[in-house]
C-alpha cells in the first residue's frame, strides 16, 4: 500500500529506510502508552451524566475560530476532532484519533501520510475523508489570520492520495513540530462549506466530528453543548473515560468581579480563580462553610504561564533600549507580592519559568558557542544582559524602591533625557508620556504602583479602560503603548515561537508579536528552535532564546505561581491519577447524588 501512496521519483532508497508507519507521533522522545486501553488519567468506568458550566469574558460571535475573525465561541473546539490527540502527560506525543496510522520519517519529516481510520464520522454519519482534510488546510493557509497562516507556513501543500490517506509535504525537513502542527488542528467537512464564506464572522452550527453537539445559543450571553450520544470515537485509547457530560455551559460575564458573584450564586459551577485576595479571604461564604463548594489546587509540570508588561516597539518611545530598560527598574515586584498578593507569587525571571527550558545563572559553554554569532547584531545592553547572569532588579519591599528608582534616573540621563520641573524630556525635547490599554478592572491595582513610581522618574502614564471587543480589535492591529498580557508556554517550543518574537510576524496583524521585536538575532535564534533537532538541542537552544528576549526589555515580566486555583460545587469527581500537563477536565465525571444535593440547596 505504501508504494502507492509515495512519488518514487522523489525518495531514494535511504529515505525508504527511514519511513515508519505508526500509531502516533512522537517528537523528541518515544511514546509510553501504545500498549494501553485508555490514558493512564482516566477512569473508564466512570458514569456518563450531569453538566459542568463556567464563565468566559466579554462576549462571543463567531463559531469559526480559525477565521480569527471576531470574538470566537469558548467550548468550540468540542464541535471538532483533529487527526491526532496530544497525551496529556508526555511533551510533543500525539495517539490516534481520526488518523490511525502516520507514516513519515521523525528524523527527516519531509512529508508525512495520515491513514484516516475508516470508522470516522462527522455528527450527521457522513465519512471524514482526505478531502475533508484537504479542504481545511487549504482555508486555514489562504482564510485564516494571517497568525495561523504564519503557524502553517512550512507546509508547501496537501494531497489526496486516496479516500483515506491524505499527505502533507513541508517545505524544509528541519521543522520537527510540524506532524504536530498539522495532526492538532480541526478538521471541517468540505461539503458543509460548500455555499459558505469561510471568513465570514458566523453564529451558524458548523458541521463536526466532535464529541459535543451544539444546543442552545443564547446570542452574546451564554452557549451549552449536549454530548453527542453516537460520537464515533468514544471507545478509542483517548477517550475512554473520557466527554462524561452531557451539557457544558459557557456563560458570558463583563468582568471576573460579576462572573464570581454569579459563581457564588450557582449561575456556573466551575471557577478559575486568578485573583489573589480573593483565593486567600473570599472564600467565606455559606456555600464554602457547609461544604457545597470546594476548593482545588493543580499543579502543572510545564512552563509558568508569562504574566507580562509588554511594550510596544512600534512606537518611538519604546524603540529606545534604554527607556525601555529604565521602565523596568521602575517596576517594584516584591513591595506588590507583600502588600498585594499576600506573598502567593514568585517574581517572573525567563519566560519558560520552573521547566528545564529557562535560562539561569551565567551562560554554559555550550549556550555561549550559540550565542557567539549573535553578539555582533546585538545592543550593547542587549549583549551584556544576554552574557551575563541576568535578574530583574530586588528592591526591599518598604514601598519606596528608591534604589532602583535613582538607577532608572542615571540610565535616562546617560541615554540623553532631560529633567525640567520634574518632568523627563526625551532627545527630542517632547515630554515623556503614554498609555497604559486594560480591560480588566482588577489590574488597575496591579498597575497604579508601578506608575506612581513612574510619575517619581517625570514620566505620565494614563490608563484606557475599554470594553474586551475593543481590547482584542486594539490588540489586533497593535493599537496601543503598554498593555499586560498572559502568554502560555509549552514544554516543546517550535514555531509557534516565531509568532511571538519574528520580525515577520511583528509586521502582520493578528498575530502574538504584540512588542514588535524586530531583531535579527531572535529571529535567527527562532529557527534555531524551530529546527532542534534532539530535546538536548532544543532545550539548549530555547535557554539562547530566552537570554535574548530578557536582555532586550521587550517585556517586563511581572509575576506567576505554580499552581492554578479553582473552586467548584461539589457534585464532581475526577481519577485518582491526575495529568501532568492539563487539568485534565475533559476526564471528570458528575456524581449524581451530588449534584441532586446541590441543585436542591441552589433550589433549582
Amino acid at each position: 500500500m505504501l508504494l502507492l501512496c509515495l512519488s518514487s521519483g522523489m525518495v531514494t532508497q535511504q529515505v525508504w529506510s527511514a519511513l515508519q508507519t505508526t500509531p502516533y507521533i512522537a517528537v523528541h522522545g518515544q511514546p509510553q502508552y501504545t500498549k494501553l486501553k485508555a490514558m493512564p488519567y482516566a477512569n473508564p468506568q466512570a458514569p456518563k451524566g450531569g453538566y459542568i458550566s463556567t464563565a468566559a469574558n466579554g462576549t462571543f460571535d463567531n463559531l469559526n475560530s480559525m477565521n480569527g475573525k471576531g470574538s470566537a465561541t469558548e467550548g468550540v473546539n468540542y464541535l471538532f476532532d483533529t487527526l491526532m490527540d496530544n497525551s496529556l502527560d508526555e511533551s510533543g506525543v500525539m495517539y490516534p484519533l481520526l488518523a490511525d496510522q502516520v507514516t513519515f520519517d521523525p528524523a527527516n519529516p519531509q512529508f508525512m501520510i495520515f491513514h484516516l481510520n475508516p470508522r470516522a464520522r462527522f455528527s450527521n454519519g457522513t465519512p471524514v475523508t482526505a478531502e475533508d482534510v484537504k479542504f481545511s488546510f487549504d482555508a486555514y493557509q489562504t482564510k485564516a489570520n494571517l497568525g495561523l497562516q504564519m503557524y502553517l507556513s512550512n507546509l508547501a501543500k496537501t494531497e489526496v492520495l486516496s479516500k483515506s490517506q491524505v499527505k502533507f509535504i513541508f517545505r524544509s525537513s528541519k521543522n520537527k513540530e510540524m506532524p504536530l502542527i498539522v495532526a492538532s488542528l480541526p478538521i471541517y467537512s468540505k461539503l458543509d462549506w460548500k455555499n459558505k464564506d469561510f471568513t465570514r464572522i458566523t453564529l451558524q452550527p458548523i458541521l463536526g466530528s466532535g464529541p459535543y453537539l451544539i444546543e442552545r445559543i443564547d446570542a452574546g450571553r451564554s452557549i451549552t453543548y449536549k454530548r453527542n450520544p453516537n460520537y464515533w470515537a468514544k471507545d478509542l485509547m483517548v477517550n475512554r473515560g473520557r466527554y462524561n457530560f452531557d451539557r457544558l455551559k459557557y456563560v458570558y460575564y463583563r468582568n471576573n468581579d460579576i462572573a464570581f458573584e454569579g459563581f457564588k450564586s450557582g449561575q456556573y459551577t466551575l471557577h478559575e480563580e486568578k485573583k489573589t485576595k480573593t483565593w486567600v479571604t473570599g472564600y467565606q461564604f455559606p456555600a464554602v462553610k457547609a461544604g457545597w463548594v470546594k476548593r482545588y489546587s493543580h499543579r502543572l509540570a510545564r512552563p509558568v504561564v508569562n504574566q507580562s508588561l509588554v511594550l510596544n516597539t512600534r512606537k518611538d518611545l519604546f524603540n529606545d533600549i534604554y527607556f525601555r530598560q529604565a521602565l523596568s527598574y521602575a517596576y517594584d515586584f516584591e513591595w506588590l507580592n507583600k502588600a498585594l498578593f499576600y506573598g502567593q507569587y514568585q517574581r517572573l525571571q525567563s519566560h519558560f519559568q520552573n521547566s528545564e527550558l529557562a535560562a539561569t545563572g551565567q551562560p554554559s559553554a555550550a549556550e555561549l558557542k550559540l550565542l557567539q554569532p549573535y553578539l555582533p547584531k546585538l545592543h550593547p545592553v542587549q549583549r551584556q544582559g544576554a552574557l551575563f547572569n541576568w535578574q530583574y532588579p530586588k528592591s526591599d519591599a518598604g514601598g519606596f524602591n528608591r534604589p532602583n528608582l535613582l538607577q532608572a534616573r542615571t540610565i535616562l540621563l546617560k541615554a540623553g533625557y532631560q529633567y525640567r520641573q520634574g518632568q523627563l524630556y526625551g532627545k527630542n525635547g517632547r515630554a515623556i508620556q503614554f498609555e497604559v490599554l486594560l480591560y480588566q478592572e482588577g489590574a488597575q491595582r496591579t498597575i497604579m504602583p508601578w506608575i506612581r513610581n513612574l510619575k517619581k522618574l517625570g514620566i505620565n502614564v494614563k490608563l484606557r479602560q475599554v470594553d474586551v471587543s475593543q481590547y482584542m480589535e486594539r490588540m489586533r492591529r497593535y493599537e496601543f503603548d503598554v498593555t499586560t498580557l498572559e502568554m502560555p508556554q509549552s514544554l516543546s517550543p517550535g514555531s509557534e515561537q516565531a509568532q511571538m518574537w519574528s520580525s515577520s510576524a511583528a509586521r502582520e496583524f493578528g498575530n502574538y508579536n504584540y512588542a514588535g521585536i524586530q531583531n535579527a538575532a531572535i529571529d535567527a535564534a527562532v529557527q534555531q528552535v524551530i529546527q532542534a533537532p534532539n530535546r538536548q538541542q532544543l532545550i539548549l537552544r530555547t535557554r539562547v532564546l530566552d537570554r535574548l528576549l530578557r536582555a532586550g526589555y521587550y517585556q517586563i515580566l511581572t509575576y506567576g505561581k505554580n499552581d492554578n486555583w479553582y473552586a467548584y460545587w461539589n457534585m464532581y469527581q475526577q481519577p485518582k491519577v491526575k495529568p501532568k500537563l492539563s487539568l485534565g477536565l475533559d476526564y471528570w465525571w458528575s456524581d449524581p447524588t451530588q449534584a441532586q444535593k446541590v441543585s436542591q440547596f441552589l433550589g433549582k
